[in-house]
Formats: structure tokens, sequence, C-alpha cells
């Protein structure tokens, strides 16, 4: 382990409120990994912040009618208070639009420019003739060449989630004004973003950096590595760090040329975490320095997939450009979150806002937490359903953890006046108890410790799902020994077996108030309180009770009085739950009638189109149907073939093992889109060698009436290398 950690959530725009896409995929990460290092008794530095600039925040200032900085004010205060709703605790919640920020973000450029790392050249931008402006990426949307979504943006697909440039739009329009931007030159400073693609391709792979080994090959998840990968296959081309806009940070004023020049948004954002730390250094009158600049320290950056290549490839680039800065030790991006079958739209409403939640379950905030890891993306795209969240709030949260420490709580207050008892095993054994070994107490203890290291370790891997089932596990256990030995039936005949019995429950609930707080905070709080022990401060408490019941000592003291047991969840009742697919039903009414009045208005009305069907093959036997192989897989990494045009080669993870495939289907899909995609695999396809590669099976795509292709996929979520039948 590293000496101290900085750990960073990304940046959410300061233009509108949370999700639970936002929640599942950087943010509940984070809090567990910092929480659980706390407790482990960790330095750590937890940061984050409103991204308070670029195209985003100045258009959802002119669909509202206010400044930009109307904006974020608005919406940085929302942020900041959904997070503390919600259990996300961070050392700091920074603002980009701070004067320090600013400042941090001109002295970065100032020191690429001083190392030869920009070159000034003019190129040609997309400009509205209507509004007479330059327009930043988010205020160009066009046709997708990669899916032909008809609302991409500039800079990125919301659909099929591919990188774009303006320029690769088909017919591009502006925001502002509706009208067909023209090409006009602009000179802006370019990054070399080229000239890093050697070292940061080791990196990548190897983990190497000017001969230090500065994370471990494997340990990054491979839908970010093959995401990099695309991109540096594909080679990294100058990318431009300044934009034409009249919001954001200057340019610094005094160098030729930069009048009305703002840094792009990716410059600026990410130094958003250096800037934050220089200002919690500064309220608790600390060094900044070490936790970015020294390296026995470990960088961890918590993003979504979406921003993959900015976290693991350009903003590297600018730290090693700069000088005296650390990489990052891990980027473990999750994928998406999925909404009853659908993606997250924030444009759409199509979403469970985070801050609504929190009015709705107040006290239940830990249900949704809980809910979000049980189904966090870690590896592929996950799914959350409303039915789902009261299935397993009502069996997991309540059957099992509450009613677990309720019954421990409620028999120790009704047998012992709520002390814990003492006990002596020895005893408890020769009174008839079904226990043979004398060591029984002792054993259990030991089994506890096994189970909470095995959960931290879970942790430290970024396997949050993992290491929550294996939290929950320690509470099944607790209720499996209540029902196996039935106090409440052998109190009379075998007193002292009772009390090991409760001893050890208790035990139990002691581990798990410390243990669930990386994951239920406000649980934790409750069961400390109900156990009348201190709250977890986060100062190396699990680290104690590991070394407790190594040694095989309790947690918790004979005659320790414990407080009345009080109900840790409660039930989600149907109509709760009718309520909130109602929202959304009617959400999805409205989007309806929108899209309606939209095409009725159209100034060319919808024809409907002659489909041409393709006719039908001649019919086969079942068997020869049924010695097909098909098997669900996700690729996890793509790359070009050279010297075609139509073949990616792919990586697919069949469970059991990982298949190169080549696809014909570069020609749809640029490489870095399609990684972390599900896919249905004919398995057993004989291998064939195509441009000098074997491909060992097929990739099933459908295929529309005008040659557009989709994948066949399995629901969100399948795990792969099962059979399609």
């Amino acid at each position: 382990m590293k000496k101290r950690y900085l750990v960073t959530a990304a940046l959410p725009y300061a233009n509108g409120p949370l999700h639970i896409g936002h929640l599942a995929g950087a943010y509940l990460p984070a809090d567990i990994y910092v929480r659980y290092l706390r407790l482990m008794g960790k330095d750590v530095v937890f940061v984050c912040g409103s991204d308070e600039h670029g195209a985003a925040i100045t258009v959802k200032a002119r669909k509202e009618g206010i400044t930009p900085q109307e904006i974020v004010d608005k919406y940085h205060v929302m942020l900041r208070d959904t997070f503390v709703d919600i259990g996300i605790h961070f050392d700091l919640y920074h603002r980009t639009s701070s004067p320090l920020h600013h400042k941090t973000s001109q002295d970065f450029f100032l020191k690429l420019l001083e190392n030869g790392q920009f070159d000034e050249k003019e190129s040609d931008q997309y400009y509205d003739p209507v509004a007479e402006q330059f327009l930043a990426d988010r205020y160009i949307i066009g046709t997708c060449p990669n899916c032909a979504n008809p609302d991409a943006y500039g800079d990125q697909c919301e659909r099929c989630g591919t990188t774009l440039s303006p320029t690769e739009l088909i017919t591009p329009r502006s925001t502002l004004s509706g009208a067909t931007p023209e090409l006009r030159p602009t000179k802006h400073w370019y990054l070399k973003l080229d000239e890093h693609e050697a070292w940061l391709r080791t990196w990548i792979n190897t983990g190497m950096v000017d001969g230090k080994l500065q994370h471990q090959p494997g340990s990054w998840k491979n839908h970010v590595v093959g995401q990099c990968n695309s991109w540096l296959d594909s080679g990294l081309q100058p990318r431009a760090m300044t934009r034409d806009l009249d919001w954001g940070v200057d340019v610094p004023q005094h160098i030729p040329g930069s009048a009305g020049k703002k840094l792009y948004v990716w410059l600026d954002a990410p130094i958003g975490y250096i800037s934050a730390t220089k200002q919690w250094a500064a309220d608790h009158g600390k060094d900044w320095a070490p936790y970015w600049q020294s390296d026995d320290t470990g960088l961890v950056h918590f993003i979504g997939k979406d921003n993959i290549v900015f976290h693991c490839l350009i903003f590297p680039a600018i730290l090693k450009a700069h000088g005296g800065f650390i990489l990052p030790v891990n980027v473990p991006a999750n994928q998406f979150l999925n909404l009853e079958g659908r993606k997250l739209s924030t444009s759409k409403n199509w979403a469970v806002w985070v801050h609504e939640y929190c009015a709705d379950f107040k006290g239940q905030e830990d249900a949704l937490r809980y809910n979000m890891i049980k189904n966090m993306p870690e590896q592929r795209d996950a799914e959350f359903t409303w039915k789902g969240f009261q299935e397993t709030t009502n069996t997991e949260l309540v059957n099992n953890l509450a009613n677990f420490v309720h019954r421990v709580l409620v028999l120790t207050h009704k047998y012992y006046d709520g002390l814990v008892p003492e006990v002596d095993t020895n005893l408890a054994i020769r009174s008839g108890w079904n226990i043979e070994q004398v060591g029984y107490f002792d054993e259990e203890l030991l089994l506890l410790h096994h189970k909470v290291e095995e959960m931290g370790k879970e942790i430290m891997q970024f396997n949050f799902r993992e290491a929550l089932r294996i939290l929950m596990e320690i509470s099944s256990a607790g209720n499996a020994l209540l029902q196996f030995n039935e106090p409440w039936k052998t109190v009379k005949d075998s007193p002292e077996a009772v009390r090991v019995v409760l001893n050890l429950g208790l035990q139990f609930v002691a581990a798990l108030s410390v243990a669930c707080q990386p994951f239920m905070p406000f649980t934790s709080e409750k069961m400390r309180k109900m156990i009348n022990l201190q709250s977890v401060s986060g100062s190396g408490e699990l680290l104690f009770i590991l070394n407790d019941l190594a040694e095989g000592n309790p947690i918790l003291p004979a005659n320790h009085a414990i407080n009345t047991a009080e109900h840790l969840f409660t039930r989600i009742p149907d109509e709760v739950i009718q309520a909130q697919v109602a929202r959304l039903e009617a959400t999805d009414r409205t989007n309806q009638a929108e899209s309606a009045a939209e095409s009725v208005s159209a100034e060319e009305p919808a024809v409907a189109a002659s489909v041409s069907y393709p006719e039908l093959k001649e019919f086969i036997q079942y068997d020869d149907f049924a010695n097909m192989d098909i098997r669900t897989g996700t690729i996890v990494a793509a790359e070009a073939v050279e010297k075609s045009k139509k073949l990616l080669k792919l990586q697919v993870d069949l469970g059991f093992e990982t298949r190169t495939i080549l696809s014909g289907i570069a020609l749809h899909f640029r490489p870095e889109s399609v990684v972390g995609q599900q896919v249905v695999v004919l398995a057993n396809l004989a291998p064939r060698v195509m441009m000098g590669t074997t491909s060992a099976g097929m990739i099933l795509m459908a295929e529309d009436s005008e040659g557009q292709l989709s994948f066949v996929a399995p629901p969100q979520g399948w795990p792969n290398g099962f059979g399609v039948k």
C-alpha cells in the first residue's frame, strides 16, 4: 500500500442535478474506497467539485434565460447538498469558478507553453453566421456517423457513447440559431498529444514510465485498457487546448492572440482536482504538494466510462508535459447504469434524481446506496428497476440485516437486561450444547475476522459488488447462528450456551457496525448508537477490530450496556413503488407527446417507407441449428485491422476464455465505441485466417433495410459464456 492516497471523483457539470447513473458510476465507488482506507488508518484526501465551465453551462443558461454564473451558483449548491444527503463525504467539494482554480489552470497553461508543449496554429472551425460567433462542440448537433443518432453533439454521441469531433457530424446545425454552421479559420494552441503516444502506450499496458513502475499491470479494468489502446492504435493527434468562448478560464491575457480565448474545459476541469487539493490544504494548514508530487502517493480517479480517454490519456499527458506530477495508479471507470430497460437521459427526464429520492425516502438513503452497489456497472452496463429496488430492500436489508440486528438486541435485553453476557464455552458444552469443539467461540471470531478481511481485499481491487456480498454473508451467518441454536427455546435448559450464542451475535453486530460503514454510513451510525459505541470516525477502527479478532479477543467486552433495539430499515410497500413507476410513465407520455408534436409541426410530413425485406433462405433441420454453439460474451478490446476498411479485431470475453474475432463492422462502429458491448457469438465456427489473423468465432448482428447494423445482445448484466437457444 502507498503511504498516502489522493482520490478524485469526476467533477459533475453544474448544469443539472445528480441522477442514479452518476451515483453508481463514480461517486459511490469513490466514497466506499475512501471510507475503507480511513477505516484501515490510511492518510487519504478525497476531492471533487462542480465543473462550472464549458459549453454545457452556457447552453443551459441560454435555455433558462439567465447568466452562466447564475446557473452554476444554482446547481453548485444543489449538487453539494445532494452529495451530503446521500452520504457522499468529500474532504472538499470545490468549484472551478473559484479564483484559485483559475490561477492554477492559467499557471498550468503557461508552464506547458514554456515547456514547448503547444503549437499555435490556424484551423477551420464551425462558425454560426446568424449568431455571429464560433461554436463550441456542444453548440453543434448533427447525425452521428456511428449510430445515425440525429441529435449527436459535436464532442460525443449520447446514444452510442462515441467520442466525436464536430466535423465528423453529418448535416451539422447550430444549437444557437438552427443555422448550418460554416467552417472559418481561427487560431488556437494545440497540445502535441501525438508526441506522448509512445510512453502512454507503455504506461497503459505495462505500468512503466521512465523506468519506474507506476501501476501494477493487469490491475486496470479490461474495458479501460481496451478503450485506451483503441485510441492509441488509431493514432493520437494534436488537440486544441483553447476555445473561442465568452465563458471559462481566460488564456493569460499577456500572451499575444489571447483575446476572446478560453481554456478548453478538458484542460481546465481535471486541474480542478489539483486546485481543490490546494484549497483543502490551505483550509487545514497542510501541504498539498505530497499528494500530487510524491511517488509514495496513490492517485486514483473514479469516473464513468465516457471519461476514460480524458483521464487515462489526455490528463496524464498534461501532467507529464508539465513535469513534477505523479500519474494515477488506477482509473477504475464504471460502465453505464440503465433505468427500467432504457438508457438514462437527462434531456428526456428519464432518470431517478437523487435529490428527489432523498426527499421521497427520508431515512432510507442507505437503501438506495445498497441497491446502487448491488447493481454497480463495474465491468458491464447494469440496470435499476423500482421493482428490483423493492425486492432487494425488503428481502436483504429488512429480512436479513435489520432482522438479525433487531433479534440479537431484543434477546439481549430480554435475558440479560441489555448487558453483553459473559461466556464460558466449557460450561456451555458440559451443559449439553451441541457444539463439540471447546474453542467454538474463538473459532467463530476467527471466521468473522476472515470475512471482514476478505471484504477489504475486494474493496482494494475495486470489486465493490463482491465486497457487499461478503458483508451480507456476515449478517446471514448471524441469522443462521440464531436459527440453528434457537436461544428463545433453549435459554432455560442451556443458559450458558445461550450466553455464547448472544455474545457471538453481538460481536457480529459490532463488526457489522464498522464494516458496513463504507457502504451504508447512515446504517452504521444507527447500529453504533444501538450498541452504545461512538460513531465511526474513520480513524482505523476496522484495523483495530481485525487485530482484536485475529487474537481471539471480542469486540464488545462482557457487561457492556447496549441501548434499545430499533429497526434499521422498513419495508417498501407496493403503493410507494407504484407511485415511482407512475412518475416515469408520466415522463414517457410527455416525451411521446412532444415527439408527436414535433413530427406534426415539421415542414415535411413523414411518409411511410416501403420496406423491402430480404428473402428467406432455404429451410434447415433442427439438428443443423442444434449444432451451432451460440454464447454470450463481452467485447473487452477492439482495434482497426491494418489495410482493411471493413474489419475490426475484437477481443471477446466468453467467461471461460477470451477469443480473437474479426468482424466486418468497421464502417459502422469505431473501435473505442464497442469496448464493453455485450454480444452474442457463434462460438464453434471453424477458425479462419483473415488479414494475417486467426478469427475464432462470429459476432451476430442485426441489419435493417438501409444496411445499418446493430448488435444482437443479451439483457444488461447477463453473464458471459452461456448458451443462446
